[in-house]
């Protein structure tokens, strides 16, 4: 019997192959587009930006749905708008209100695109028995010792970042059909079959789509507050904690110091931003909470060595754990690391697979 799967089409030539790769294979295919934007927002469309929230969302509507028509397959708009929201809007400004840094692309694969947005098109009365995505990693189930995430072919592209806070319930009937292809070889194939105005086609992956995350907050989180150093001297004004991360450089507008100055802490609860040298940003360790374990506590490979990653775009490094418990976990660095962030993600790697995440607490 044919299986049956549904493709998050984004309007991108990613899950635009995606699905044309699993119609060839054999699968009944359907496409599921997911519609975030409700207009609560006062944010303006700007000429030649992309984002996955804001006002040009119907463009990436309609270029999913010429993806379907292609293909000759349904193609269902999922309004999803409610739950992104709650889950990812109010999360992303309750963290920044908090003085801590968030990743709202991971938490928004975790909460809708994994999650709400497979539950809302059941309630739509869509059935399918696979839901497939164009990210790119890879799957493998082989026991619970062993990952079931691993990178990418491409090292380039691999977004197993993005994905190490989902279960292995969400991942049990998922399909990465480009887990072992290179990008470059994803736009050729576009280029053969004609699809070229995907293969040509400008990539984006901001959050929002004007780029500007003050659009998200209030008035009333411009709360002006104090720059101080590491021993509380006010070195100035800041214009608000939500503008600020750690590890922060530019935009402090803090002259006549010896050596240039980055932001080490936010507090809260005084409304101060704590500034200091780059070397205060240097840790050895960090804790993580919310853990998600993606082996068994009993795996040999969660004694090491493990490949840490403590916000995208790192480097990675090597590194230990030095305490394991129900929802938190602590590891240490072979080599001092720069600005773990409270709020960002920690990913540890075992060779090629995912075995655990967790989100810096300090």
């Amino acid at each position: 019997m044919t299986k049956k799967v549904a493709v998050g089409l984004s309007g991108g030539v990613d899950s635009a192959l995606s699905a044309y790769l699993l119609q060839k294979q054999g699968y009944d295919v359907v496409g599921l587009t997911m519609a975030t934007w409700d207009g609560s927002v006062n944010m303006p469309a700007v000429e030649g930006r992309e984002g996955c929230y804001g006002p040009s969302e119907d463009k990436n509507i309609e270029e999913a749905k010429l993806v379907a028509d292609r293909l000759g397959i349904p193609h269902y708009v999922v309004p999803v708008a409610g739950e992104y929201k709650t889950k990812v809007l109010d999360y992303f400004r309750a963290e920044y209100r908090a003085g801590r840094t968030p990743n709202p692309c991971v938490r928004c694969n975790q909460s809708i695109k994994f999650g709400a947005l497979r539950l809302a098109a059941r309630k739509m009365g869509i059935e399918f028995d696979y839901f497939a995505t164009g990210h790119y990693a890879r799957l493998d189930f082989k026991n619970e010792n062993e990952p079931f995430l691993y990178r990418a072919l491409d090292t380039g592209k691999d977004q197993t970042y993005f994905l190490s806070r989902l279960s292995a319930e969400q991942l049990s009937t998922v399909l990465f059909p480009l887990g072992n292809m290179h990008k470059q070889d994803v736009k050729a194939l576009a280029a053969e079959i004609g699809w070229d105005d995907f293969a040509t086609k400008r990539e984006s992956q901001d959050f929002i789509e004007c780029g500007d995350y003050s659009v998200l907050f209030e008035e009333s989180d411009q709360v002006p507050g104090d720059f101080v150093d590491v021993n509380g001297k006010v070195l100035g004004k800041h214009k608000g904690i939500v503008n600020y991360t750690v590890g922060q450089r530019k935009g402090l507008n803090i002259g006549g110091q010896k050596e240039p100055l980055f932001v080490v802490a936010i507090d809260a609860a005084k409304n101060q931003v704590v500034l200091g040298p780059r070397s205060a940003l240097s840790c050895i360790q960090v804790s993580a909470i919310d853990l998600n374990l993606m082996v068994s506590e009993n795996s040999p490979l969660l004694k090491g060595p493990l490949d840490a990653h403590i916000r995208l775009g790192h480097k990675g490094s090597p590194a230990k754990i030095l305490d394991l418990e129900p929802g938190r976990i602590r590891v240490e660095f072979e080599t001092p690391q720069f600005a773990a962030a409270p709020g960002q993600v920690l990913v540890l790697y075992a060779g090629e697979g995912v075995v655990a995440s967790a989100i810096i607490d300090k």
